[in-house]
Protein backbone atom coordinates (compact mmCIF):
# COMPACT_ATOMS: atom_id res chain seq x y z
CA UNK A 1 0.00 0.00 0.00
CA UNK A 2 1.35 3.44 -0.93
CA UNK A 3 1.59 6.35 1.48
CA UNK A 4 1.40 10.07 0.83
CA UNK A 5 3.68 12.43 2.76
CA UNK A 6 3.32 16.21 2.84
CA UNK A 7 6.47 18.11 3.77
CA UNK A 8 6.61 21.77 4.80
CA UNK A 9 9.19 23.97 6.49
CA UNK A 10 9.73 27.59 7.36
CA UNK A 11 6.08 28.50 7.76
CA UNK A 12 6.92 31.50 10.00
CA UNK A 13 3.26 32.04 10.97
CA UNK A 14 2.29 34.76 11.86
CA UNK A 15 5.60 36.56 11.25
CA UNK A 16 5.69 36.08 7.44
CA UNK A 17 2.06 35.12 6.80
CA UNK A 18 -1.13 35.25 8.83
CA UNK A 19 -1.98 31.66 7.89
CA UNK A 20 -1.04 28.80 5.59
CA UNK A 21 -2.61 28.70 2.13
CA UNK A 22 -5.74 26.57 1.80
CA UNK A 23 -4.01 24.25 -0.71
CA UNK A 24 -1.45 23.31 1.94
CA UNK A 25 -4.15 22.47 4.49
CA UNK A 26 -6.03 20.44 1.89
CA UNK A 27 -2.97 18.29 1.19
CA UNK A 28 -2.13 18.01 4.91
CA UNK A 29 -5.59 16.68 5.71
CA UNK A 30 -5.34 14.07 2.92
CA UNK A 31 -1.81 12.88 3.81
CA UNK A 32 -0.83 9.70 5.62
CA UNK A 33 2.10 11.55 7.20
CA UNK A 34 2.81 15.26 7.61
CA UNK A 35 6.37 16.48 8.17
CA UNK A 36 7.34 19.99 9.33
CA UNK A 37 11.07 20.77 9.21
CA UNK A 38 11.04 23.70 11.63
CA UNK A 39 10.62 27.46 11.95
CA UNK A 40 7.02 27.51 13.12
CA UNK A 41 7.33 30.68 15.25
CA UNK A 42 4.18 30.09 17.38
CA UNK A 43 2.92 26.93 19.12
CA UNK A 44 -0.65 27.53 17.93
CA UNK A 45 0.40 26.43 14.45
CA UNK A 46 1.84 23.20 15.87
CA UNK A 47 -1.50 22.61 17.63
CA UNK A 48 -3.32 23.01 14.32
CA UNK A 49 -0.92 20.64 12.53
CA UNK A 50 -1.48 18.02 15.22
CA UNK A 51 -5.27 18.40 14.94
CA UNK A 52 -5.37 18.26 11.15
CA UNK A 53 -2.80 15.49 10.51
CA UNK A 54 -3.43 11.75 10.60
CA UNK A 55 0.19 11.24 11.61
CA UNK A 56 2.65 14.02 12.26
CA UNK A 57 6.38 14.48 12.83
CA UNK A 58 8.15 17.79 13.26
CA UNK A 59 11.23 19.51 14.62
CA UNK A 60 12.05 22.96 15.93
CA UNK A 61 13.98 25.53 13.95
CA UNK A 62 16.26 28.42 14.80
CA UNK A 63 13.32 30.87 14.97
CA UNK A 64 11.35 28.74 17.43
CA UNK A 65 11.33 29.66 21.10
CA UNK A 66 11.14 27.55 24.23
CA UNK A 67 7.40 26.87 23.89
CA UNK A 68 8.07 24.96 20.66
CA UNK A 69 11.46 23.52 21.66
CA UNK A 70 9.87 21.96 24.74
CA UNK A 71 7.40 20.06 22.51
CA UNK A 72 9.55 19.16 19.50
CA UNK A 73 12.94 17.52 19.02
CA UNK A 74 15.84 19.05 17.13
CA UNK A 75 16.07 15.89 14.99
CA UNK A 76 13.26 13.38 14.43
CA UNK A 77 13.11 9.93 12.85
CA UNK A 78 10.10 8.12 11.46
CA UNK A 79 9.50 5.03 9.37
CA UNK A 80 6.65 4.64 6.90
CA UNK A 81 6.18 1.99 4.22
CA UNK A 82 9.65 0.68 5.09
CA UNK A 83 11.19 4.09 4.34
CA UNK A 84 13.60 5.35 7.03
CA UNK A 85 13.24 9.13 7.23
CA UNK A 86 14.84 11.89 9.27
CA UNK A 87 13.82 15.49 9.81
CA UNK A 88 16.07 18.38 10.83
CA UNK A 89 15.88 22.11 10.33
CA UNK A 90 19.47 23.08 9.51
CA UNK A 91 21.98 21.02 7.50
CA UNK A 92 24.57 23.78 7.02
CA UNK A 93 25.94 25.34 3.87
CA UNK A 94 25.01 23.90 0.48
CA UNK A 95 28.69 23.23 -0.19
CA UNK A 96 29.51 19.84 1.34
CA UNK A 97 25.89 19.18 2.39
CA UNK A 98 25.69 15.67 0.97
CA UNK A 99 28.85 14.43 2.70
CA UNK A 100 27.93 16.19 5.96
CA UNK A 101 24.45 14.64 5.98
CA UNK A 102 25.88 11.16 5.35
CA UNK A 103 28.15 11.68 8.36
CA UNK A 104 25.53 13.26 10.65
CA UNK A 105 22.48 11.18 9.68
CA UNK A 106 23.62 7.63 8.83
CA UNK A 107 21.19 4.85 8.01
CA UNK A 108 18.43 7.00 6.53
CA UNK A 109 16.78 6.70 3.15
CA UNK A 110 15.54 10.30 3.18
CA UNK A 111 16.37 13.44 5.15
CA UNK A 112 13.90 16.33 5.08
CA UNK A 113 15.27 19.74 6.06
CA UNK A 114 14.45 23.43 5.91
CA UNK A 115 16.05 26.75 6.90
CA UNK A 116 17.12 28.07 3.48
CA UNK A 117 13.62 28.46 1.97
CA UNK A 118 15.22 27.00 -1.18
CA UNK A 119 13.80 23.76 -2.62
CA UNK A 120 16.50 21.08 -2.69
CA UNK A 121 16.57 17.55 -4.11
CA UNK A 122 19.86 15.66 -4.22
CA UNK A 123 21.25 12.25 -3.36
CA UNK A 124 24.26 11.77 -1.09
CA UNK A 125 27.21 9.49 -1.91
CA UNK A 126 25.68 6.91 0.47
CA UNK A 127 22.35 7.06 -1.42
CA UNK A 128 20.30 9.16 1.03
CA UNK A 129 17.83 11.53 -0.64
CA UNK A 130 17.97 15.10 0.68
CA UNK A 131 14.75 17.09 0.30
CA UNK A 132 13.93 20.67 1.25
CA UNK A 133 10.36 21.81 0.48
CA UNK A 134 11.13 25.53 0.40
CA UNK A 135 8.55 27.62 2.26
CA UNK A 136 4.79 27.85 1.68
CA UNK A 137 4.68 31.40 3.07
CA UNK A 138 8.05 33.13 2.51
CA UNK A 139 9.67 32.67 -0.88
CA UNK A 140 12.61 34.98 -0.10
CA UNK A 141 14.69 35.02 -3.30
CA UNK A 142 12.75 32.16 -4.92
CA UNK A 143 10.23 32.79 -7.72
CA UNK A 144 7.48 30.99 -5.76
CA UNK A 145 6.45 29.62 -2.37
CA UNK A 146 6.42 25.82 -2.19
CA UNK A 147 6.03 22.56 -0.31
CA UNK A 148 6.45 18.87 -1.17
CA UNK A 149 4.03 16.02 -1.76
CA UNK A 150 5.88 12.70 -1.64
CA UNK A 151 4.59 9.21 -2.40
CA UNK A 152 6.28 6.17 -0.85
CA UNK A 153 5.81 2.44 -1.35
CA UNK A 154 7.78 -0.54 -0.05
CA UNK A 155 10.74 1.50 1.18
CA UNK A 156 11.03 3.60 -1.99
CA UNK A 157 10.04 7.11 -2.95
CA UNK A 158 7.83 6.64 -5.97
CA UNK A 159 7.16 10.33 -6.63
CA UNK A 160 8.42 13.65 -5.28
CA UNK A 161 6.39 16.63 -6.39
CA UNK A 162 7.31 20.23 -5.61
CA UNK A 163 4.04 22.14 -5.30
CA UNK A 164 4.45 25.74 -6.41
CA UNK A 165 1.97 28.09 -4.82
CA UNK A 166 0.56 31.08 -6.70
CA UNK A 167 1.63 34.50 -5.51
CA UNK A 168 -0.97 36.10 -3.32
Amino acid sequence: MAARIVVVADTHVPARAKRLPDAVWHDIEAADLVVHAGDWVVPELLDEFERRSRRFVGVWGNNDGEALRSRLPEVAHVELEGLRMGVVHITGDAKGREQRCDRDHPGLDVLFFGHSHIPWDTVTPAGMRLLNPGSPTDRRRQPFCSYLVVDAHDGELTEVRLVRLPRS
